[in-house]
């Protein structure tokens, strides 16, 4: 967690030459080749490219709902159950959506279909192993998800590749990794196994003292993986929405709005959401089945989808530092360049009211609408200052 945070852009010395100056002495860090859609151009069948699209996923829900996933700002099908098959791809076209797949038999012979826009590598390979005996193994090595992934680059290199990783990027003390439980070390050499990496935490569901109630999680595993990858690959993690095991463990919209943003301030270019419920009875688009959460979580995505373009843009560098009146209950912030203005996303980090006030470079004096409230702030002597309530999440968008 970020106690008193700069943002910077934590890159690789090969790529500082990337840096630039913008108006005002921001440092820019013009990412476009490296996250943000702009990643993508280097796979003719990929991810679009365009600024306007931010990827939004549903994990191996049925494309059967595709319409109603649209609906709710949700263009993309994390893996295709037993799939993909031509009703999927059908479904997904009908509605505007894509997919990414297995890269099969099955998947193979339909790769001329463009609905599917990369393909998944083995889920959780970070994960205890199911063993045909019964029991679990080790995790799996990640040279064995290195050699799958040259063997699918090399079958297609039209499409990227998708890795889904466990929890363990996030929580270091997660048994379910079973003889690699801590083993953080292992995460860069399993980020070499995929072109997009994604991970999942759920901290509202878990019974786990060490996560449960700590949404902050998602950001260190957001972190944890950039870096694993050497700040070179979109990290797109799952967000719970549901109450997968317990009915009195569902996430609130608040908490819900809170982790997506929790990602996407510490550096997500995509999110997807776990929308299950296992019990007392299973329910496979679940999300769909809470019109509370599946109201909120469509406003979530269309303002994700209206700030598309500021958020695949440049990130700004040494442009804002955020401190609270009380250092247990931080603020993380993300700095963008929009056309129009800058655009400061931010996140209380704990479950209590603070005070906090942001320092910019460059703008001595000016005008902060706060996006979605109603409310406009003001800069003067290069400071604003805002109230956070637990878990709270400030949109800002800064003119001169």
């Amino acid at each position: 967690m970020l106690r008193s945070t700069t943002v910077k852009a934590r890159l690789p010395a090969l790529i500082l030459a990337a840096l630039g100056t913008g108006c005002g002495g921001e440092e820019v860090i013009q990412h476009g080749a490296l996250e943000g859609s702009g990643y993508f151009r280097r796979w003719s069948a990929g991810p679009p490219s365009d600024p306007e699209f931010f990827p939004i996923g549903v994990w191996l829900q049925d494309p059967a709902h595709a319409r109603e996933y649209r609906a709710i700002g949700v263009n993309l099908f994390l893996g295709l159950h037993e799939g993909p098959t031509d009703r999927q791809l059908a479904e997904l076209r009908s509605a505007g959506a894509l997919g990414i797949a297995a890269q099969t038999t099955l998947g193979l012979d339909r790769r001329a279909d463009r609905s599917i826009v990369s393909w998944n590598q083995e889920t959780g390979p970070d994960n205890a192993q199911l063993q045909p005996g019964g029991g679990y193994g080790p995790c799996v090595d990640p040279s064995v998800i290195q050699a799958s992934y040259d063997k699918m680059r090399t079958t297609d290199p039209t499409r990227p590749v998708t890795l889904m990783l466990g929890q363990g990027v996030a929580n270091d003390r997660w048994v379910g990794r079973g003889p690699c439980t801590g083993k953080v070390e292992m995460y860069p050499a399993y980020a070499r196994g995929g072109d997009i990496l994604t991970f999942h935490i759920y901290p509202v569901n878990s019974d786990e003292a060490a996560v449960r109630g700590k949404l902050g999680l998602i950001g260190r595993g957001v972190e944890r993986l950039r870096a694993a990858a050497e700040h070179r690959k979109p990290v797109w993690p799952l967000i719970e929405t549901t109450a997968i095991d317990d009915p009195a463990q569902k996430p609130t919209p608040a908490q819900i709005k809170a982790q997506v943003w929790i990602a996407l301030v510490h550096g997500a270019t995509g999110i997807g959401y776990y929308a299950h419920v296992m019990k007392p009875r299973f329910v496979e688009a679940g999300l769909l089945a809470d019109p509370i959460n599946r109201t909120a979580v469509a406003a979530i995505n269309q303002q994700i989808g209206l700030l598309a373009p500021v958020l695949n843009g440049p990130t700004l560098s040494h442009s804002v530092t955020v401190t609270t009146n009380d250092p247990a209950l931080p603020v993380a912030v993300l700095a963008k360049r929009g056309q129009d203005a800058t655009y400061l996303f931010a996140v209380g980090m704990a479950d209590g009211t603070s005070q906090a006030s942001f320092a910019l470079n460059g703008i001595e004096n000016g005008t902060v609408e706060v996006l979605g409230e109603d409310r406009r702030l003001s800069v003067a002597g290069g400071t604003f200052k805002d109230a956070f309530g637990p878990w709270a999440v400030h949109l800002y968008r800064v003119t001169r």
